[in-house]
């Protein structure tokens, strides 16, 4: 049966019990600021096969690395100026880069799923902790069945991998509600975005003076997590940029602008009402949840601007709403 320790409650008892669940080589789902985390130890390949097999998640997609600070990091990987440039204005916080493993670092290849790059985040509160506590790398994707909606709450965990997962650590709601923002800097200096998120990418735009290229100009390869094209999907069919609502839908709105026919709709949530993206990211997964679970065959959602973390949203929206395989 499924444990859920709250963090707040002690952690220094969290921090025991989820080292000595991870040193056996179980999963543990962890709280985040982005998302909530489905963490194993990155240099232990059993554990690893556990992420991939509680998931339901295909091995061509890689995770990413976790770790306490930018000195852990730099065990691990190899950072060019840039990048490392990046990592000190924007650690501990919501972004992954993608730099090159180092030959000698114990991450094992089935982290990267062959790659020859590894993405490596620094989270901040408890996850933080949990990192400099266990003294090693752990592999986090998003603690859910791949492919479904993120967590956002340690209830979301639980009732999603019930009791397949050990441990959940409650550390209360993500107050980010996206994944980490992914960016690579390639060799010739040019940064790209594989992933939008958490993080605008306009504030690294100002930091390096440079202009982010953007997927639609970048490679399609599988380089990071949350490229592929159905991801993120509730159970009913998703509809963007809706004008109105039809019978027995589920409306997602934002702005506070209603739209005609909502009047029928199953379930009418509003990600924010003042039109604030912060707000609007942080309720993302939470009401694509609650509008699953309305029963509604389908969900319909208001258009959604693109400035700043809207880009990260409608990014969601349109794997969402993606075919399914």
């Amino acid at each position: 049966m499924t444990r859920i320790v709250d963090t707040r409650t002690d952690a220094e008892a969290a921090l025991r019990l989820a080292s000595e669940v991870l040193a056996s080589g179980q999963p543990v789902a962890i709280p985040t600021e982005t998302v909530y985390g489905l963490a194993a130890d990155a240099t232990d390949p059993a554990a690893i096969a556990r992420i991939y097999e509680m998931k339901g998640r295909p091995r061509f997609n890689p995770l990413i690395c976790h770790v306490a600070d930018l000195e852990m990091a730099e065990r691990h990987a190899v950072f060019d100026p840039l990048s490392r440039r990046i990592a000190e204005a924007f650690w501990p916080g919501p972004l992954t880069l993608i730099v090159p493993v180092r030959e000698e670092s114990p991450i094992h290849p089935l982290v990267r799923a062959g790659l020859d790059t590894v993405g490596i985040r620094v989270p901040t509160g408890f996850a933080s902790r949990l990192l400099a506590f266990y003294g090693r790398p752990l592999a986090a994707p998003s603690a859910n069945t791949s492919g479904r909606i993120s967590p956002t709450t340690a209830e979301h965990v639980a009732l999603d991998l019930g009791d397949r997962l050990e441990l959940v650590l409650d550390g209360g709601a993500a107050n980010i509600g996206l994944e980490s923002t992914i960016l690579k800097v390639d060799e010739d200096g040019e940064i790209r975005l594989l992933r939008p998120g958490g993080l605008d990418v306009a504030d690294v735009e100002r930091l390096t003076g440079s202009t982010i290229l953007r997927p639609q100009e970048a490679a399609t390869a599988i380089e990071a997590p949350g490229m592929l094209a159905s991801h993120y999907a509730p159970s009913a069919a998703v509809r963007l940029d809706a004008a109105g609502v039809q019978p027995g839908e589920a409306l997602i709105r934002f702005g506070g602008i209603p739209l005609s026919g909502e009047e029928g709709a199953t379930l009418v949530l509003d990600l924010s009402p003042s039109g604030d993206m912060r707000e609007a990211a942080a309720n993302l997964f939470g009401y694509m949840k609650r509008a699953d679970a309305s029963g509604a065959a389908s969900i319909a959602f208001s258009p959604i601007p693109m400035d700043g973390l809207g880009e990260a949203i409608n990014d969601r929206l349109k794997r969402a709403a993606a075919p399914r395989g």
